[in-house]
């Protein structure tokens, strides 16, 4: 499915919180799996401008190329499967491949030639379902820097959130304010 609606709740932990609920939900070292996230904008930040970020995630030796953009209920995630040497060529400025994100770039009027990749963030990640959704512990790694997340990928907003943060509470978790994942490796990088 190249498009998706993407509704999910963060919340940034600290390595205890992290650990606790890692022995609550019986995960260890084995059930976690790395990937890497490399993005990407223009010089002047036309994708930030609009609220949009583009990506590649490679994971497992598959690479799959992503524009997030603003919906009316969460997040818009197109989708487009490509083969390492399609990332390889993104990453080094030579173009995006023709298919679903770049036509969707294009209606965002994206100068794709212009498009850089900003920086990787790495994350270790194990994921179960959890009620009606999906829950990510992710231990992630870029810069200097490392962070402890939860997320919860929901099929509705309303009771999404409402079982998120019962969870929080049940763990004794206080709620944080949780930037996205490219937001933080900006934030390190402009520190560097």
């Amino acid at each position: 499915m190249p498009k998706e609606i993407e509704i999910e709740f963060k919340n940034m932990l600290s390595a205890e919180e992290f650990s606790r609920l890692l022995q609550a939900f019986h995960l260890d070292e084995g059930d976690f799996t790395l990937q890497h996230n490399d993005y990407f904008d223009t010089p002047l930040f036309s994708l930030k401008a609009q609220h949009a970020a583009l990506r590649i995630r490679e994971k497992e030796g598959k690479c799959k190329l992503t524009l997030k953009q603003p919906g009316a209920f969460g997040l818009i995630e197109t989708h487009q499967n490509i083969r390492p040497d399609e990332a390889e060529a993104i990453r080094n400025g030579r173009g995006i491949p023709g298919g679903e994100v770049q036509n969707a770039l294009a209606g965002l009027n994206i100068d794709m030639s212009q498009l850089k990749m900003l920086g990787r963030l790495s994350t270790k990640r194990a994921e179960i379902l959890y009620r009606d959704g999906r829950l990510a512990f992710d231990h992630s790694f870029y810069g200097t820097k490392e962070d402890y997340e939860l997320e919860y990928e929901a099929p509705e907003a309303i009771e999404g959130e409402k079982t998120f943060l019962d969870l929080l509470n049940r763990f004794g978790i206080p709620k944080r304010p949780t930037d996205n994942k490219i937001k933080r490796l900006m934030n390190e990088l402009s520190h560097l």
